[in-house]
């Protein structure tokens, strides 16, 4: 258990990466929303409109966990951090 508060803390203290997990998975969010609005909006019915929009999809999925993941570590990583009492 020791080692993982031991990482924890560590990503805790790595605002700037955390801050760019948050944007880049706004990004990649935004992205795979886009392509598919794309896919509904600009193809025809087709298999090729169903594959476009489950790529979006899954971009839209992906970005969306590693903008969380990196809120949380922005968010409930910093307070963890406060909070512990071992190096007081």
């Amino acid at each position: 258990m020791g080692q993982l508060k031991r990482w924890l803390l560590a990503q805790a203290g790595q605002h700037r990466r955390n801050l760019n997990l948050v944007l880049y998975g706004a990004a990649t969010c935004f992205a795979g929303l886009g392509l598919v609005y794309f896919s509904e909006h600009h193809l025809s019915p087709s298999l090729e409109q169903e594959l476009t929009a489950l790529a979006g999809l899954l971009l839209t999925a992906t970005g969306v966990i590693v903008a969380a993941l990196g809120y949380v570590a922005l968010s409930i990583l910093r307070i963890f951090k406060f909070i512990d009492d071992d190096n007081a």
